[in-house]
Parts: structure tokens; sequence; C-alpha cells
């Protein structure tokens, strides 16, 4: 740790936890090649009752890996895999990378422009997808630098009877193309001989694009040496083991669902029952069916899991660990968590840039809507962003983190590589953007993004405080706050609200008016809150806009606003 600078987190550390952890020498395919001697004949993924053994996931990664040398794919070479929650990422996730290439992960949900951008950003020579976003890469080959797609289909590990009813649309998905280079089933079926291994630990393996929000996409990349921090820092603080039953409900070609679904999962030989689209009645049978016990996920999923009318009809008595990132799990519903399952909430805070986690809630301290501790070998700090001095406890300022998982590059972008760390006392903190706080016991806390601040009146506003406190409103299902652009006060506080079904029917039936209820919560939250931050403005909306990996798109609704008020 650097000299001069307080660390008080370490009182609190989880005490049959050693501070730092030794990883792995190999690279991340090694994984699967050790589970699957282990394990052979154990059920690594239950797909809505379709089971699939550590063994024939290796057999079907190795195939991979050879068809793919029999094309021409080499050491470095950029593979893109542009699939949802589906078996075929289990195989791509280690395939890909026994190829001695590099995997870059693309969100399905792209549109057409978003992914020519990465193709073209990253060069990929291959594609790998299945047949619901096949269209769109044989519209692109020939404007790209792909040479050769790869097509398969969810029902290549849809059960003919399924335990549990999977979403109409996979079971529906349209037949794949004839112009498509190969087929997924044809190559994972035969027997390709696999290239020699070329790769080390430090070698890159893996770009993963930020979802662009803010701007244009960066892509991440992540060496095997960078991604192994996270994956063992999960087995490690969340006690995981190969008696674990994993529910896979987030999106795997992000890191939350990477790091912790699917490459934690299979090192310590779990069976991973997995979702290809998150419903929350879904989740909550496969719970109860498969005797689920651990649910790495992020908050909005638990929302709405708890906002089912009649969740207390289902036995969720297996949990032992629930947590998970991506934005801060309000205290309302951590609460109400607890009482239905008797299980904590342990928060995890982290970046794609991390692979994930840097800091995380310890088991043995929870305190609630809390980024937690700095990870194993972690080092965070506070500092003002202008002058770039830390600062003490409870100051509010950047988060900076100096971590072993951090990423190398953003691929083709050497300036903005180097603008994403400082050096201070001696060592590199990439800079979060996020502000944040450390309070007294050494646990961060996330106000905002800097850069989403309201600015009302001269008043600065951070909207996610405002959204947590709103959760414990009993009409409020989901809140989004934005700023509104107002000719008195600057910015107006407004906020977006998907009301709980009661509501709505109260609503509906006549019981009580739209406008009332408005009133009712405007009114509701200036009790509770400063003059100046609580909202003035209301707008109820059947749904939220979201990302795949099910963050709340915020710019997308601040972008309105301010459309709104610039046309009127």
């Amino acid at each position: 740790m650097s000299r001069g600078l307080a660390r008080p987190w370490f009182k609190y550390w989880p005490p049959h936890l050693p501070r730092e952890l030794e990883y792995p020498e190999v690279p991340i395919f090694d994984i699967i090649e050790k589970s699957a001697k282990r394990f052979p004949n154990k059920v690594a993924v239950i797909f809505y009752g379709k089971r699939i053994t550590y063994s024939e996931i290796y057999r079907q990664s190795l195939n991979l890996a050879g068809y793919l040398a029999s094309i021409g794919v080499r050491k470095g070479d950029r593979v893109a895999v542009c699939i949802g929650n589906s078996p075929h990422w289990y195989v791509n996730a280690f395939g890909v990378l026994r190829a001695n290439a590099i995997l870059v992960s693309i969100n399905p949900l792209l549109s057409e422009d978003e992914i020519k951008y990465i193709l073209d950003d990253s060069g990929a020579k291959v594609v790998i997808t299945l047949s619901d976003n096949a269209k769109t890469f044989i519209k692109l080959k020939h404007r790209t630098n792909v040479k050769h797609i790869i097509c398969g289909h969810w029902r290549d590990y849809l059960p003919e009877k399924p335990e549990i009813e999977p979403p109409k649309d996979i079971i529906n998905a349209p037949p794949i193309p004839e112009d498509v280079d190969a087929k997924w089933i044809d190559i994972v079926t035969k027997d390709f001989e696999p290239p020699p291994v070329e790769v080390s630990v430090d070698d890159k393996a893996m770009i993963i694009y930020t979802s662009g929000t803010t701007g244009v996409p960066k892509g991440v990349v992540h060496t095997h040496r960078t991604m192994w921090p996270s994956i063992m820092g999960s087995i490690a603080w969340f006690n995981r083991t190969s008696g674990e039953v994993n529910l896979s409900s987030v999106a795997i070609f992000h890191v939350t669902g990477l790091a912790h679904n699917l490459y934690a999962a299979l090192e310590v030989g779990a069976t991973v029952v997995l979702m290809a689209r998150w419903d929350p009645r879904t989740a909550a049978e496969m719970i109860q069916k498969y005797r689920v016990t651990t649910w790495i996920n992020i908050p909005t999923v638990v929302i709405d899991l708890l906002n089912m009318p009649d969740i207390g009809n289902y036995d969720l008595s297996s949990l032992k660990v629930v947590g998970g990132g991506g934005v801060s799990c309000p205290e309302a519903i951590a609460k109400r968590l607890k009482e239905l399952t008797g299980v904590d909430y342990l928060e995890l805070y982290g970046y794609t840039e991390s692979f994930s986690q840097t800091h995380g809630v310890p088991p043995n301290h929870v305190k609630f809507a809390c980024a937690g501790i700095p990870h194993f070998g972690v080092d965070a700090l506070i500092i003002d962003p202008e002058t770039l001095r830390p600062l003490p406890p409870y100051e509010k300022g950047e988060i900076v983190v100096s971590s072993p998982n951090m990423f190398v590059e953003y691929w083709n972008k050497p300036e903005q590589t180097k603008e994403a760390f400082i050096e201070i006392e001696g060592k590199r903190y990439f800079r979060s953007g996020d502000l944040g706080y450390m309070d007294e016991d050494g646990f961060f806390f996330v106000v905002d993004r800097i850069k989403r601040m309201i600015n009302r009146a001269g008043f600065k506003v951070w909207p996610t405080a405002l959204e947590n406190k709103m959760y414990e409103h009993p009409a409020v299902a989901e809140v989004c706050i934005v700023g509104t652009p107002d000719p008195r006060v600057i910015e107006e506080v407004k906020a977006y609200i998907v009301l709980k079904d009661e509501f709505k029917k109260k609503i509906k039936s006549g019981e009580i008016k739209e406008e009332e209820l408005k009133n009712q919560i405007i009114e509701w939250c200036r009790q509770r809150m400063a003059r100046y931050e609580y909202p003035r403005i209301i707008e109820f909306i059947d749904e939220l806009p979201k990302t795949a990996s099910g963050k709340i798109l915020w710019r997308v609704l601040q972008d309105k606003e301010r459309k709104i008020k610039k046309e009127s």
C-alpha cells in the first residue's frame, strides 16, 4: 500500500481470508481442462432441462478450437461472439481462447451500425452467432474484415421436453440461413484437432466493449492474467465450491456473467442453471426446482423478483449467496430480500475495465447500498477530480483504483488508455469517473457518475441517492431520476417511475387518479429529501430503458428530456 494514506478497511476484512491471493500462471482454458478431468460426468449446465456435462463442454470446445484453426485462425486473431445466454457461450468461452485467438464479445441487442463499428474496430475475421442475428452479419460480411460466419441455433441445446418453459422467441427462432459458412452443430459434433497451445498467461484473451451510453464504445482488452483475479476472488469471497448450484440470469457477454456465472462457476465444478432471458417467474421456478444456492446478479433483477405479488409462494430456502453489482442495491430492496430469504445482498463494485469486482461487501460486516471494501490486492482512494489530491473520509470525490485485474489497454486507443490512469505516490490508479466517498471504516459508497449530476439552482443533486430512497415508497417498482431543463432553476428534478401492479390496477379502476398519486409521491419525497433535491415532476412509464446487462439507461431518458425542451 502507498505510504501516508490510511487503509482502514482491513479491520473488517473477512477473518478466514488472506488479504491477497496467488493466481494461476496458465491461460483461462485451463479451467475446463481441469474441471473436465475432475468432474467428467457431472452436469455443468442445465438449460431448461437439458443437461450438459463437463466432458461435453470440454470436447466441444476442443472441436471448436480445431475448426477455427482449420479455417486459418491464428494466434492474436480476433473471433467475435455475438450470442445471448445460451450454452454456446460455455463452449465459446474456452474454445476461442484454446484456438490461441482473442474473443471479442458483442451484445446481440446492438444495432447493425453498432455491431459494424465493433467489427471494424476489432478487426474480427470470424463471427460466431445464432440464427436470430445471422442476417445482420451476412449483410456486414462484405463491408467488414469478417471472412467466416459460424451460426448456431437455440435448438442446438434446447431439450425436446423442457422442464421449465423457455421463452417463446427462442423456441420460434428463425432457421439458420443457407449462406452462412458453417453450422455450429456440425463443428462441435465432429473431431477437429486443436492446434498447439501458443498463448501464455500474459497474452491478450478478450475484448469487451463498454456500453457506449456516454460516447463511442471502447474495446477493453484483458489478458488471461487480468481475468484470473476476478475469477479467483469470486470463489474465495463467496466461499464457492463444487456443491454449488448457480443461477445464471445476467448477460454472459458482459463481465459479471463471464467472471462469476461462467468462469468461476466452472472453475469450482459447480452446476449452472442458465436462463436465456430474464423473467422473474422463471427465475423463481428455477431456484425452487433446482435448489439454487448461489445467485450473482444485478439489483434490478432482484427488484423484479421481489415485486412479484406471489413471490412468497415459492420455496427460495436453498439460497445461500445472493449478490452482485452494476448498480447500487437500494436499502429497501436488500431488507426485503433478507426478510424473504434470510440472505444478505452482498454488493460488488467494479468495471468492465477490471473484469468485474474491485470492491465487495464483506459477509461478516454488511452495510446497505455500499460498494464495500477493496478486494484482494486492491488499493483504492477518493481524490479531488480536479486537483487529484487524495481526500479524507466522507469527502466526496472520484473513486480511483489500483488492482491486479485491471485491463491493459483500450483497443486502438492509446491516448484514451493513457488518460484513464493517474499516478499517486508511485502507484498507477484507474480513474473510474464515479463520484463517491469512503467512511471511517474504509467502506466505499458510490454517489453517482460524475457526469450524471443535476444542477438545480446551483445545488448539486445526485440521482442515485434519491432513487434508493424512493424504493421505500409502496407504489414504486422501479425509478430513474434525471434533470429536465428549466429556465428558472437551470435543471428541475424529474422522476420516471414504473408503478407496482397493485397501483396500476388502482388507477385503472378509478380508485385513485393518476395526478393524485403523483402528488402523493412528490409530497412523500418532500418530507424525506432536501428542499432542493426532491423531484417536482413525475412521469409514470411502463418500463425503463435498460442495457442487456440490466443497467437502467438514464442517459436515454436524460437526452429525451433535453430534446423535448429544446423542441418546445
